[in-house]
């Protein structure tokens, strides 16, 4: 197949492939490959396929109005016919993890970058032994390194990741004279296409926390945790700041929207546990901190708009310098007063426009501080009403989406992938058992014969898992 016989209407099919959940309760990935198809959609057949490795729910999710069809897959077979048909694969690094064979296909492959994953890992696993940081960050990398060879065409979510990335594609050799020619701003290998927002604004179709929620009261401030908990974040550091915003605003009250994923693959991360018992610790539970399951996604703007104040705090690390934080722009969205930690590239944006007040990392006076700040001006909120619209119009998905509609309207391979020798690449490697002995000597040298048996263990369940799903 060649690039001229894709037609870049709707006789192409694109195929998002997902890492996670969709439907009525979802997260990061879910939510983002639901937008794509509804901008794709205008444009192209679209195709949502959830792979065997997705714990999807029994029923199968109302699409609604989505323009695509979806497509769960409980068997390795039934995956490899729903992608067969397609003309355009788009996808993250995971799914080649689990599934390499996708990798392989005669098809425009785009893997989204939006996550910098790596990094993400390096904090999860900093609290588990050493062989288990290492295990993980070498499956981690062995993922990077295989969608980094693998794509015709990259998307990431900023321009700061984006140098992250190209420095990276550097490294495994794809920023080359063949891609150069293509594009010396290498835009046609790398572009970002951030989260977005809708194009219309939220609006207010039930009452879900003030006067309905516990101990809240219609006319309490409520500050809100939007989003989960991860390791990477500093939900602790608001739960301290709490005693001292109610010095100054005894009835406040803070709600965390959610603290077990839709995805049960994916475990509740210690920090989740580690804020509750804090909360419990200081006689703050269910009394003026609360932790919610998860909020649909079709009903989070009734929670921000409740709101008086959303926090996103995180810790000091790397992570934090190429995160996009998809979070607040759900603030940005329902025109949420802000309070942040300096460093990451969203915080920094909002808090240029007046929208979010920064604060130093794990710095307690300074979160009950900027909280209060915002609290003490309750009608700020509305003064800034016109300028959290103009800010959020530079979100809405189909502005952020183009660099994907542009590919998949006129797909193509990328220009170096013949001349890289990549159909072999990604086939089983020849020295894979050269890898295993490799392996198996550092679990015995950092894990003894119990550290062996972990991983020969895990190996094996993962094997299971890649080949005879279900």
């Amino acid at each position: 197949m060649t690039p001229n016989q894709l037609s870049g209407n709707k006789s192409t099919t694109v195929a998002l492939i997902l890492n996670d959940v969709v439907g009525k309760n979802m997260a990061g990935t879910g939510i983002r490959y639901w937008e794509f198809a509804r901008v794709l959609g205008n444009y192209v057949t679209v195709k949502l396929i959830v792979p065997p490795f997705v714990p999807m729910e029994d029923s199968v999710p109302d699409l609604g109005d989505l323009p695509a069809s979806l497509c769960v897959c409980a068997h390795i077979d039934d995956f490899r016919r729903a992608v067969a048909d397609c003309d355009v694969i788009v996808t993250s690094g995971l799914v080649l993890f689990y599934h390499p064979f996708v990798a392989t296909l005669a098809k425009p492959l785009v893997l989204d970058l939006y996550a910098p994953f790596l990094l993400e890992s390096l904090q999860r696993q900093s609290e588990n032994d050493w062989l288990q940081q290492i295990t993980a960050y070498d499956n981690t990398l062995s993922a990077l390194r295989l969608q980094l060879r693998a794509g015709d065409f990259f998307i990431c979510a900023g321009e700061k990741q984006r140098d992250y990335w190209l420095g990276m594609l550097s490294a495994m050799g794809r920023t080359n004279p063949y891609t150069y020619q293509q594009d010396a701003s290498l835009r046609r290998l790398i572009d970002v296409a951030p989260y977005g927002l809708p194009d219309e604004p939220p609006r207010h179709t039930k009452a879900v926390l003030k006067g309905v929620y516990k101990t809240i009261a219609a006319d309490d401030p409520v500050i809100i945790w939007t989003g989960g908990i991860w390791n990477w974040f500093d939900a602790q550091t608001l739960v301290k700041a709490m005693p001292l915003i109610q010095a100054q605003h005894p009835r406040a009250k803070l709600f965390f929207m959610g603290i077990n994923r839709p995805n049960k693959n994916v475990s509740r991360m210690e920090a989740v546990d580690e804020t509750i018992a804090l909360s419990q610790a200081l006689g703050l539970y269910d009394q003026s901190v609360f932790f919610n399951d998860w909020v649909p996604y079709e009903e989070r703007q009734n929670y921000l708009l409740e709101a008086d104040v959303g926090v996103s705090l995180h810790l000091d690390h790397i992570e934090t310098r190429f995160s996009f934080r998809t979070r607040l722009l759900d603030h940005l969205w329902a025109g949420l007063p802000t309070v942040s930690t300096k460093g990451d590239v969203m915080g920094e944006a909002l808090a240029a426009q007046n929208l979010s007040i920064l604060v130093d990392p794990a710095d307690v006076n300074g979160v009950a501080a900027a909280v209060n700040r915002w609290l003490n001006h309750p009608t700020r909120r509305a003064e800034q009403s016109a300028q959290f619209q103009r800010v959020a119009a530079q979100y809405h998905w189909p502005s952020v989406t183009q660099p994907l509609v542009n590919f998949c309207t006129n797909p193509h391979f990328a220009p170096d992938k013949a001349h890289l020798g990549s159909q072999s690449e990604f086939s089983q490697s020849p020295n894979e058992g050269v890898r295993l002995l490799g392996k198996g000597w550092r679990a015995l040298r950092l894990g003894g014969i119990s550290g062996l048996i972990d991983q020969g263990t895990e190996y094996i369940r993962w094997k299971v898992d890649k080949y005879q799903k279900l």
